[in-house]
């Protein structure tokens, strides 16, 4: 399959993951944080990465983001990555940080690698302690053969998820194919401004650092940025990018005639892990985007996008199928963001419903059939100006609220 953006083309990969890219590898086991789940994953470089993260916003930040920022302060660089799940290790006070770097140090010596060369991450339960004597016993067994697999790792991010996610495309640079692969957790509280997501991003291109962190930040922004599905940001949230360089290209700068090749890749891939979280969604039955066309600015139109992806009242109409515009018009108009509401037309799909600021007629029963479909479009065009942004989340449903009623049980 070939993907073309913006006169960019790249491939999917078949079975692609976050072990496709050159000298990485990927795996997973159960350790006993869950009843029968793989709970245990981690990602090898079989070479020091170029490493870049970003994190959650939540002022409560858990232990492990604390050991992984300081780990990537020191040289840039990581060579591994170790994540549990069932248990977030977030409020556990120092105890907690202990156990991450007792995490982060029996994990760089079973590999082989500096301690310092060693990410962290955790998800599950908030305010419990780890169990270290499980986690201590698994991450002495991952170097065993049957626990290899990048199937494997994305099971054992996991939390209240239905399905794995992951991917890999691949590019030519300098002549030489160049793979990017990811993989993400993320299903509840979820939204802009990282949610309770993690996600990992490995390539084998050859790019410096502070290039790769400036370009994780403004890519972040674009998707991981861009879900919600339910309006809350949590305390473990993490984005990472490791670049091995193994694919022997020329360092990728802005100023390589490619460069913009790898970005619109790069971009790619976290949009199709941020959509993915999207449609995962707990309780979801459709995955929902939200075009905003024609705003004054860019950081306008994210805004109102934001805003509406974000609306309960917008997420429960989709859910029952209702073409309720009034709730689209009242997020755009409650964004803060300054607009002309005569010139405001909304769209589902390709179904005009408001045209400069009036109701328009449509087929109630055609504008029910698209509600149903699985992915449904909201677009809304402002005006002649060139600002515009992408969101998306998820209907809102019974099922989210039985799931969350009962999260601890």
């Amino acid at each position: 399959m070939v993907f073309t953006d913006q006169q960019d083309t790249f491939k999917l990969l078949k079975n692609g993951n976050i072990a496709s890219a050159k000298g990485f590898q990927a795996g997973g086991l159960h350790c006993g944080l869950r009843k029968k789940k793989i709970d245990l994953g981690w990602v090898y470089s079989d070479v020091p990465a170029q490493a870049a993260g970003v994190y959650t916003t939540n002022v409560f930040q858990a232990a492990p983001l604390k050991v992984t920022q300081e780990s990537i302060a020191k040289e840039n660089q990581l060579q591994g990555i170790i994540v549990n799940s069932a248990i977030a290790n977030a409020c556990t006070g120092e105890q907690g940080l202990q156990d991450a770097y007792d995490m982060r140090k029996q994990f760089a010596e079973t590999v082989g690698i500096e301690e310092h060369m060693a990410a962290v991450a955790s998800t599950g339960l908030i305010g419990e302690l780890l169990p270290m004597d499980r986690l201590q016993k698994g991450i002495s067994q991952i170097n065993q053969e049957e626990h290899l697999g990048a199937e494997k790792f994305e099971t054992a991010i996991l939390t209240t998820d239905t399905k794995e996610k992951g991917i890999a495309i691949e590019l030519e640079i300098d002549g030489q194919p160049v793979t990017i692969g990811g993989a993400a957790k993320g299903s509840g509280m979820i939204h802009p401004n990282m949610a309770t997501m993690l996600s990992f991003v490995t390539t084998d291109a050859n790019i410096a650092a502070d290039q790769l962190h400036g370009t994780l930040k403004s890519i972040t922004n674009k998707s991981f940025n861009m879900i919600t599905v339910d309006g809350d940001t949590s305390t473990n949230d993490m984005v990472l990018v490791l670049a091995n360089g193994k694919a022997g290209n020329q360092p990728l700068t802005a100023q390589h005639p490619q460069w913009n090749d790898f970005y619109q890749a790069l971009q790619f891939v976290c949009e199709y892990l941020a959509k993915e979280i999207a449609r995962d969604g707990e309780g979801a039955t459709r995955l929902v985007e939200v075009q905003v066309d024609g705003a004054f600015t860019d950081e306008s139109a994210t805004a109102i996008a934001k805003s509406i992806i974000s609306s309960n009242l917008v997420k429960t109409a989709i859910h029952g199928a209702d073409a309720n515009w009034g709730r689209i018009i009242t997020a755009i108009g409650y964004s803060g963001q300054s607009l002309d509401p005569d010139k405001v037309s909304v769209y589902l799909g390709d179904i005009l419903v408001v045209e400069n600021g009036v109701p328009a007629p449509f087929n109630e029963e055609q504008a029910k059939e698209y509600l149903l479909e699985d992915e449904v479009k909201i677009i809304a065009k402002l005006g002649d100006a060139n600002g515009k942004a992408t969101a998306w989340g998820c209907d809102l449903s019974y099922e989210y609220v039985r799931i969350n009623a009962s999260y601890r049980t």
